[in-house]
């Protein structure tokens, strides 16, 4: 696992220098969903500290068990019943896609953690996400609400090869530009994840989220 997550590192640094861009601009979520708690601190341990995870009672158990140093990012849909669990544990939410889940998401009387706006980039009928066309109307949403929309989230069709990906990822950064103009704190992009995420950063990524890559690597005896 230690061996994947220097991989992955070095991979996404490369990527950023492929095309002219501050590495630093770029984080890497570990997706640790499935994964034990001892396997996530073996990555705490190596100085990680950004997991990723997408079932609300599973991110409540682990964080209960591990330093409360790390950072907590929800990636995977939320049900609006599941909200009260989640927002108090994570520092941003990956998949705010929904009127609902923005109310839900801003109810709570300390300020909601960060938003990015989850996008169905593709129209895939199996998937969530706002529409592209509803995009500026639910960040307007959100905001008027009080939540800070951080940037836009998305899932892809899963790819056979990485450069199939890069037409949706293109697709995202000029939804996100088009916001900016009118909210300029519109920022983030997370896009990106073990089968691809090279070209996202190549296509302008600010958050990567991968957990096969890291996980499923084997760490070469000493």
């Amino acid at each position: 696992m230690v061996a994947g997550l220097t991989a992955v590192r070095e991979r996404m640094v490369a990527a950023a220098v492929r095309s002219h861009r501050d590495p630093a601009e770029v984080t890497l979520v570990a997706v640790s969903k499935g994964r034990s708690v001892d396997e996530i601190m073996r990555l705490y341990d190596a100085g990680h500290r950004i997991f990723g995870e997408n079932r609300a009672q599973e991110l409540v158990e682990k964080a209960a068990l591990l330093p409360a140093d790390v950072e907590w990012h929800f990636v995977g849909s939320l049900q609006r019943r599941k909200v009260a669990l989640a927002r108090p544990v994570v520092s941003v939410l990956h998949s705010l896609d929904r009127q609902a889940l923005v109310d839900a998401w801003a109810a709570g009387r300390s300020p909601a953690p960060r938003a990015l706006l989850q996008v169905n980039v593709a129209g895939e009928a199996q998937k969530h996400g706002a529409a592209p066309a509803d995009v500026l109307r639910l960040v307007e949403a959100a905001t008027r609400a009080g939540i800070d929309v951080a940037g836009l989230m998305v899932i892809p069709p899963a790819p056979e090869v990485p450069e199939d990906s890069r037409r949706w990822f293109t697709d995202l950064r000029r939804i996100r530009d088009d916001i900016r103009q009118s909210h300029p704190g519109v920022v983030h992009l997370s896009m990106g994840m073990t089968d691809d995420f090279e070209v996202a950063v190549e296509e302008g990524a600010t958050l990567i989220r991968v957990g096969r890559a890291i996980f499923d690597a084997v760490d070469t005896a000493a």
